[in-house]
């Protein structure tokens, strides 16, 4: 994954980690034939949304989630897809416990990256409408274990600045939107600390008339700060897709493998579709058109480029969907190579974990994925998985296709136990 190919390799994993690369192989080692196949890194996908056990309902001391969800059956999704890192960027303690599950060994699952999310405005979650407000909550985010603080729409100058400022102090990276207070002055966004924009549409938001000259100069003030970028271009592929109908959602390969209730919620409650107007078509249209000329933008002038999906939006699937966002990096004008490194090695930086994982390289937990071809000749290759190495634990094909077809006659069993229009009246 840096510019560097190495043929006939023989790879030795010993204690989850990768142990030597062309040394001679141990006595009654176990022996993957991968003769003919390509070896990467795990993928990493940087922007999800995680399935887990919740409350709907009215709650009451001792009340515990209405809806619950296995674990193990939504893991999988990323498992089979090679995904062997993901960063959930709303986290909740429910995360936590999953985690810890997954590092147990008691189920198959990515590593996960923990941030609060913190926003402005009134309701629920994790609020804060004052400089001061803004510290604590971040403070209370260190406290409580997570790793990174993700900003979101509704906060206002004071607080924006003040949280990513005590996330510094915490040593915490700052990812989310651009705030809304921005609009018309989107350079005053740029202050250290924030380190990554989560999607191209916060920028697209920003431009009136969706110029080259835009784009331009987003990308001139995000490399300026340091700002790494996430496009999340597969989301507003499908947020567009959806306003039009939804035929490309109910006929979605992946749709069997969701949770029954969440296939309710994109089918039947289905926001994007049913607020769909000629002029909110037209409007998307630009979006996902600037979104691609943002992307090429942003590769000229240097910014470091990641891979996230927004898996857990309508149609975006989890693990699925990195492959859709690293085709779409690469029509956007990445090559295959630089695509790749998009979900392996630069995520792996940003993180600060570059030395846990990212590359296949000696002393590295291996988190590999095992290919019938040749990525770097096209990249839908990386679709093409004989297998994954997980912490260092082989999971062939035909033990995931396995789970998985269990896991899709699970959630067709299930389907009429589901109703998203109902999901308040769960006991």
């Amino acid at each position: 994954m840096e510019s560097k190919i190495i043929s006939n390799a023989t790879v030795i994993i010993k204690n989850k980690k990768i142990f030597s690369i062309n040394q001679p192989v141990p006595d009654k080692a176990k022996i993957i034939n991968g003769k003919g196949k390509w070896l990467i890194p795990g993928l990493i996908d940087m922007h999800v949304h995680n399935l887990a056990d919740i409350n709907l309902s009215s709650s009451y001391p001792t009340k515990g989630a209405t809806i619950f969800t296995d674990t193990q059956d939504f893991m999988l999704l990323y498992v089979v897809n090679g995904v062997t890192t993901a960063f959930e960027l709303n986290a909740r303690v429910e995360h936590f416990g999953q985690r810890n599950e997954i590092l147990k060994g008691n189920l198959y699952g990515p590593r996960m990256a923990l941030a609060m999310l913190i926003d402005g405005g009134e309701g629920s979650g994790n609020k804060a409408n004052t400089a001061a407000d803004g510290r604590q909550t971040v403070r209370m985010a260190k406290a409580q274990g997570y790793e990174f603080v993700k900003v979101y729409a509704h906060l206002n100058v004071e607080t924006y600045k003040a949280i990513v400022d005590e996330a510094s102090k915490q040593g915490m990276k700052v990812v989310g939107h651009i705030p809304d207070v921005f609009k018309g002055h989107i350079d005053d966004a740029f202050v250290p600390n924030f380190a990554m924009v989560a999607h191209a549409e916060e920028y697209a938001k920003q431009s009136e008339d969706f110029t080259d000259q835009d784009a331009q100069y987003y990308a001139k003030i995000t490399k300026a700060n340091g700002t790494w970028f996430t496009p999340t271009l597969t989301t507003m592929e499908w947020i567009l897709s959806q306003s039009r109908s939804l035929e490309g959602v109910r006929n979605l390969s992946s749709l069997k493998y969701v949770h029954p209730l969440i296939q309710s919620r994109w089918l039947y409650s289905n926001s994007y579709n049913q607020e769909s107007t000629t002029g909110r078509i037209r409007y998307f249209e630009k979006m996902v058109e600037f979104n691609m000329r943002l992307v090429k933008a942003f590769k000229e002038a240097g910014v470091p480029i990641v891979a996230g999906t927004d898996a857990g939006n309508p149609g975006v699937v989890w693990g699925f969907s990195l492959h859709d966002e690293i085709e779409l990096l690469v029509k956007a004008g990445l090559s295959p190579e630089e695509a790749l490194v998009s979900a392996t090695r630069l995520p792996a930086i940003w993180l600060g974990i570059e030395d846990k994982i990212g590359t296949v390289e000696v002393g590295k937990y291996a988190d590999l994925v095992l290919l019938d071809a040749n990525p770097l000749q096209d990249i839908r290759n990386t679709r093409k998985i004989a297998g994954v190495f997980l912490n260092g634990k082989w999971i062939d094909k035909k033990i995931m296709d396995s789970m998985l077809s269990a896991v899709a006659e699970r959630n067709t069993a299930n389907k009429n136990k589901y109703d998203w229009k109902k999901r308040m009246n769960f006991e």
